[in-house]
């Protein structure tokens, strides 16, 4: 357990962003929180996102423009290479920035940082899908001028965005210039290295590279009028991208748009393209400016195709009414609101927090359409873009339980990484397929091993998710289609990896050595548990899913066994390495260690550490980290979530007071955990203050990162501890249970599921649990603590409650007990490590030497 979590009174944490449950609103513009706010309101809908800058650009956090999967390659440069290490870099390209306008009145520019500004407010509306902003400029001749902006990421036709500009000189007539701009941020300014290829290395390895040579090259242009359509090809990667814009512009003097008043024109370059409109703005009449936008990109098409992709886009949006694009955004959230939305009765601002988070799992992934979800999604440039683990593990549970095609597009995008997966095990001399650590385009892009490559976990990451996603929907389609291949390469990976031995007992088990598990503070180890319990799990499924489709599709299952050249017996090595998994545990201390030797390890003193050197993997070698009982993130805590059904409820609050102890909270993936299984265990006051910082972590900004793009896992794991953790979740055996742990000072808890076809809605309160079935005609079966219900068309199911389970009070960390203690002195035997004097500057760490947040 972090103390650092918990010794600041809650509310002294927390920004203030309104009473509306729907929105969130700022009012006020505060420079130090440009960054963070950028995050914040950002637009996105799983292929192309917008950071949150002001149009007219200052204040500056930093820009952003983001399309799903548009990457740069660079070749890493190892200090001592070696075979099989990483060879190149990806990092995601900030886009040609088409969201700039900047207005001139009076020959006055509009400068966010040094105008005088009033009444400013920026709304973030969750339910139009909207960003919207409001100032009042004071220019220097003492002229009022109201800006009024709109701007939205369309969800229903995913190239799209929107934005849309108001200015009203309110006391007199005044000159006005609008100009709107495509600008190439990515390169434009950009002093050239004389190495291609080379990133400048980061003292953090949650941001992203900084690629010192020029990225986009231009490529055609079309040039209409209004329109400027441009095209680039990305140097390295090959990659071609298309970005367009309309205008449409009312001089407000008529409603005509075609006022002689107004001169229009076009300056370009192959970097930079303005469209200006000059004219008198009349006192109280609304100039208005339409932008649309559109991206299209392409790893195979030319660059005249990027074009006329962009044509036609921008050709269909202008064929229909103005209004439909804003009237479709609202149409698409009430249709995702009501399949997603969790209600609760709780206190003031909890709401608006989970429906933020919510709102982030969208943005993230409703339109990546067989894309990946990125750590930060399409919300900035931390983690360089990068596709990792987090998304399976974390995304993946709301996106199966609340629109499971949503799921099944971002499996896809793993099924296509399989050659790349195949080819990178042969290279680590294993069979099956490997999955990369951290890649956009298939390919491993960690430079550090250690916290990288040896995450083998992946692979069973990848099935865990498949297989909840086949339980929860009953889409063996989607098995037979090509995903059964993923269970059977990593099947086939593990079996490989692992070996038998016969153990100092005389039991004879199967043993995985030399991986690193979820916890980066631990690396190489031998016998990770999560790693082992995961693995069994892959193991398991890919044996029933074999069997299953031998019986239900014998057509399939031949061409399965001709295509993946399956033998029967090999499934049966399945079997048994699964079955003779080794899975360690402690007897002395009652505990599973997190690895073979974790427990022979010097335990880091977190209370000695001071505030200064944390997160840890900012402030000390990973060579000392490595030699501590300290955890970067849950690890055996995890497998206790994913693996539940395996773990008794005893094991689970033993493991979990153990290694809420060590566990650092360096890792916002680290919370989620922690709270789910304190709430099951019975510490029901801890479980909560862990989702309480968990829900808040971009919003308040508590991981002094959230500048860099919203923690996309996070936002995830908000849904798993309101669904899993509360309401007591559980799906394993293909069943669904409950067992509730709703806290004690809110009211009610309700969401519904998507399960097999149907849709059950569930509320939770203090004396009871209710279901109905909202979507469907055939009965579902579910378990409440115990206890089978079913589930009928057209009828409330209530289920009485004695309690919301065990309440150990409060957690007493090391004093728990649970530790040996020396003699009677009552003390803990806790080696407490020598922390290092506090370094005056963050030494510059290898790109990966602790991984990620």
């Amino acid at each position: 357990m972090n103390p650092e979590l918990f010794d600041v009174p809650v509310r002294e944490l927390r920004r203030d962003f309104g009473e509306d449950p729907w929105r969130l609103v700022v009012h006020g513009l505060d420079p130090a929180l440009s960054g963070q706010d950028e995050t914040l309101f950002s637009l996105g809908n799983g292929y192309l996102g917008l950071r949150g800058n002001h149009e007219e650009g200052l204040p500056l956090g930093s820009h952003g423009t983001f399309v799903n999967g548009l990457h740069e390659t660079w070749r890493i440069q190892h200090a001592e290479s070696a075979y099989g290490f990483a060879e190149h870099g990806q990092t995601i390209v900030n886009a040609p920035d088409a969201k700039a306008i900047r207005i001139y009145v009076d020959d006055e520019r509009l400068n966010l940082a040094s105008s005088e500004i009033v009444d400013m407010q920026r709304i973030l509306d969750l339910r139009a899908g909207t960003l919207t902003r409001s100032l009042l400029w004071i220019t220097p001749t003492g002229k009022r001028v109201r800006v009024e902006t709109r701007r939205m990421v369309s969800f229903e036709a995913r190239h799209l965005a929107t934005i849309e500009m108001r200015v009203t000189v309110l006391d007199a007539d005044a000159d006005l210039t609008v100009s709107s701009l495509i600008i190439n941020r990515q390169d434009l300014g950009r002093i050239h290295s004389e190495h291609p290829g080379t990133a400048a290395a980061t003292a953090d390895p949650r941001k992203s590279e900084q690629l010192t040579d020029r990225i986009l090259d231009a490529g055609p242009v079309l040039h209409d009028g209004a329109r400027s359509v441009l095209s680039y090809r990305v140097r390295n990667s090959g990659m071609g991208l298309g970005v367009g814009v309309d205008h449409d512009f009312d001089g407000g003097s008529d409603g005509s748009g075609s006022d002689a008043e107004w001169r229009t024109r076009v300056e370009t370059s192959a970097d930079r393209v303005r469209h200006m409109f000059q004219g008198v703005a009349r006192a109280g009449r609304t100039v208005r400016l339409t932008k649309t936008i559109t991206y299209h990109s392409s790893a195979t098409a030319g660059l005249t195709e990027m074009i006329d992709r962009c044509v036609h886009t921008l050709e269909s949006v202008a064929a229909e009414p103005p209004a439909a694009r804003w009237d479709d955004q609202r149409r698409f959230l009430d249709g995702f609101w009501a399949r997603s939305d969790v209600r609760v009765e709780a206190e003031p601002g909890v709401q608006q927090a989970i429906r933020w988070n919510l709102f982030q799992l969208a943005q993230a992934s409703a339109r990546a359409d067989g894309r990946g979800i990125a750590a930060k999604g399409l919300t900035g440039s931390g983690y360089s873009g990068h596709y990792f683990w987090d998304s399976e593990v974390y995304a993946l549970p709301f996106l199966t339980y609340t629109t499971p095609f949503w799921a099944r597009n971002a499996l896809r995008a793993r099924e296509r990484m399989l050659p790349q997966a195949r080819l990178r095990a042969a290279m680590l001399s294993e069979e099956g397929a490997l999955f990369p650590w951290r890649t956009i385009n298939g390919e491993e892009a960690s430079a550090y091993y250690a916290a990288g490559t040896a995450q083998y976990h992946i692979n069973a990451d990848i099935t865990y998710a498949l297989a909840r996603y086949v339980s929860a929907t009953g889409d063996i389609e989607y098995l037979l289609s090509g995903a059964c291949d993923i269970p059977v390469e990593t099947a086939r990976l593990w079996t490989s990896l692992g070996f038998w031995h016969t153990d100092a007992d005389g039991e004879r088990r199967f043993h995985i050595h030399g991986v690193t598990g979820p916890d980066e503070y631990t690396t190489v180890v031998n016998d990770n548990l999560f790693t082992n319990v995961m693995a069994r799990y892959n193991l398991r499924f890919a044996v029933e899913m074999v069997r299953r489709i031998a019986d239900e599709a014998p057509e399939h299952y031949a061409r399965l066994l001709s295509r993946l050249r399956l033998d029967p017996d090999e499934v049966e090595a399945w079997e048994q390495a699964s079955e003779g998994m080794c899975v360690p545990y402690s007897e002395e201390l009652q505990v599973h260690p997190q690895d073979a030797h974790f427990l022979e390890r010097e335990t880091w003193d977190l209370a000695a550490t001071p505030p200064e050197q944390k997160p840890l993997l900012l402030h000390f070698h990973p060579l000392v980290i490595y030699r501590f009982q300290v955890l970067k993130q849950a690890d055996v805590v995890l497998a206790l979530l994913l693996a539940s059904d395996e773990f008794t409820r005893e094991e689970k609050r033993r493991d979990f007071e153990y290694y809420d102890a060590l566990t650092t909270g360096d890792s916002t993936l680290s919370a989620v955990v922690q709270s789910i299984i304190a709430a099951e265990v019975g510490y029901r006051e801890l479980a909560y203050r862990y989702f309480d910082h968990a829900l808040r972590v971009d919003l308040d900004d508590l991981h002094h990162n959230s500048a860099d793009g919203v923690h996309i896992a996070s936002c995830g794991g908000v849904w798993m501890m309101l669904v899993q953790g509360f309401a007591g979740m559980r799906d394993a055996g293909r069943r669904l249970s409950f067992d509730p742990r709703l806290p004690a000072h809110w009211g009610e808890l309700s969401f519904s599921l998507a399960w097999r076809e149907r849709r059950i809605g569930v509320t939770l309160e203090q004396s009871r649990i209710r279901f109905e079935l909202l979507e469907g005609e055939r009965p579902v079966a579910v378990q409440v603590r115990g206890a089978e219900v079913e589930i009928v068309p057209g009828a409330v199911v209530d289920v009485a409650l004695a309690d919301q389970g065990a309440d150990l009070g409060a957690f007493r960390g090391l004093s728990a007990g649970i530790l040996p203690r020396d003699g009677e002195t009552g003390v803990p035997s806790v080696t407490v490590a020598e922390v290092p004097t506090v370094t005056t500057s963050i030494p510059t760490l290898p790109a990966e030497a602790a991984a990620r947040e």
